[in-house]
């Protein structure tokens, strides 16, 4: 049996050579690979041997010759094949170890240069790559330092199963179609190519996904996660569900849009509490007071270190999930004497980028860049009453406007000062979400502000919120019925702003 070993990764590749070696594999191996090889004791010989011909152009040729290919893709049950290999002076190759240059380490580096990716464009161990997966049931192939334990297993009780070779070369061509995915995405300049590459890798297995009938797995990008919730340190609790990652995420995409101390209280992926404060002690109590009946179970995020203070007054409730950049080792020891939280620590000094938003619908994907709560423009916004807001009323609104980026639609928040003191969420009318979010706020209700993620198309909603005591609106404006609800608001005295854009969230 023959190998060839050929891996930038050389995570335990001396081990699994010597394996090799063991249980009678000639070795032939390439540049770095060789070199540890033979540092590590083991027998290997320069892939120059099979070929015939000096590895040149400072390496870029050396796997490419038709030794290498015709021993890897020649039919083992062909005599005409097993003749034409002879003839030629030719072996056949029955293993490939191969992993591929670091594209995806060598792009993410700041001011890395066209040069410098091109030279990380692997070309030699794709094509061995490929060319053993296709011929899976005669040539195993190994592109994970993961499964060298049970491919020397495997080859110690004998012949290797076929439903394992197929295994291996599943993974092998996952391998490659992520690498070129990756090489792809770095090309590419469109926004929405023709073609839409994407590769993520398999984080976990989950339990089951919403329910507990459907089956589920998370996948991380294949890109950097670091600053993201795939890239989350747990430090206690249980494993994340399917829901609680969704939760998650959606905590650490709210808290990290504010510049301030913020905290929020997530229920199924929609904020039931939200504020910003001089610290997170005040901003959780602020948050909490919005909806605590909705926030026993929540997923709780903030954008500030958790210190023993703040961990102390979390510890008198029942949260699933702490989130938050980091916690100080007093915190870490408040909430290991409640085994079942979660507790995630997110990167949030990673600069971060909200990217694509992709949604499955049966037989495609649908694609748009995210809305981007991070940026501010309420210096367009447009006075349509008249009355004016007050300068604290127009600081609330711009809290309430970033506020309803992150709930459902159809979705109306009430805010006092930097709190959400009511929210109403995912209703098919917007006169619904108001009173809804007017239920929820009871007393706080008076003398709020109000944000609505799109046009109020009657002048209904504004009369609801004007009977609640609303004093001031913000809104895209734009409806055919926006004389309707100017007149309504100045016959209430209500400042309402026009902001020109919409934040429909589905």
């Amino acid at each position: 049996m023959r190998a060839i070993m050929s891996v930038f990764d050389k995570r335990d590749v001396v081990r699994l050579g010597r394996g090799l070696h063991d249980v009678g594999v000639e070795i032939f191996s390439t540049g770095g690979t060789l070199r540890a090889l033979e540092v590590g004791g083991v027998a290997a010989q320069s892939i120059s041997v099979l070929t015939g011909f000096p590895e040149i152009l400072d390496g870029r040729i050396k796997t490419l010759h038709p030794a290498v290919h015709a021993g890897i893709l020649h039919r083992r049950d062909r005599p005409e094949d097993l003749a034409e290999l002879s003839a030629q002076g030719m072996t056949g190759i029955d293993l490939i170890v191969v992993n591929l240059y670091p594209f995806r380490e060598t792009v993410a580096v700041p001011g890395v240069t066209l040069g410098d990716a091109l030279e990380n464009i692997d070309i030699g161990g794709p094509t061995m790559i490929r060319a053993a997966a296709k011929n899976f049931p005669d040539v195993l192939v190994v592109v994970d330092p993961a499964d060298y334990d049970e491919l020397l297993a495997s080859l110690q009780r004998g012949p290797v199963a076929l439903e394992q070779r197929r295994k291996l070369a599943a993974k092998a061509f996952a391998h490659v179609a992520a690498y070129d995915s990756a090489v792809a995405a770095y090309l590419t300049r469109d926004e929405f190519p023709q073609t839409l590459s994407l590769a993520f890798q398999k984080a976990q297995s989950l339990r089951y996904g919403e329910n507990p009938h459907q089956a589920a797995a998370f996948y991380r990008d294949d890109r950097d996660v670091r600053g993201t919730i795939a890239g989350a340190h747990q430090h206690q609790g249980k494993e994340l569900s399917f829901t609680n990652i969704l939760d998650a995420d959606g905590a650490l995409r709210i808290v990290r849009s504010f510049a301030e101390p913020t905290a929020t209280i997530i229920k199924h992926t929609n904020p039931c509490g939200l504020a910003t404060a001089d610290d997170l002690i005040t901003a959780h109590a602020a948050a909490r007071s919005g909806d605590p009946v909705s926030a026993f179970g929540g997923i709780v995020g903030f954008n500030r270190p958790v210190d023993e203070t703040t961990a102390r007054a979390l510890a008198k409730y029942f949260y699933e999930i702490i989130v938050a950049p980091a916690y100080t080792p007093e915190a870490l020891a408040v909430f290991s004497t409640k085994a079942n939280l979660r507790v995630l620590e997110v990167d949030m000094e990673r600069p971060w980028e909200p990217g694509r938003d992709l949604r499955r619908v049966s037989g495609g994907l649908l694609v748009q860049t995210a809305d981007d709560a991070t940026r501010d423009r309420s210096d367009s916004w447009r006075i349509a009453t008249t009355a004016d807001p007050t300068p604290k009323q127009l600081r609330a609104l711009q809290f309430a406007w970033k506020a309803c980026t992150f709930v459902k639609s159809n979705a109306i928040v009430l805010v006092q000062d930097q709190t959400l003191v009511g929210m109403g969420a995912g209703q098919p009318s917007r006169v619904d979400a108001v009173e809804l979010a007017v239920r929820k706020a009871g007393e706080r209700a008076h003398g709020s502000v109000l944000a609505s993620d799109a046009f109020f198309p009657k002048a209904d909603g504004v009369e609801a919120a004007a009977l609640a005591g609303v004093v001031a609106i913000v809104q895209p404006g734009g409806s055919q019925g926006d004389e309707e609800t100017i007149a309504a608001a100045n016959a209430h005295g209500i400042a309402m702003l026009f902001t020109g854009t919409r934040h429909f969230r589905h």
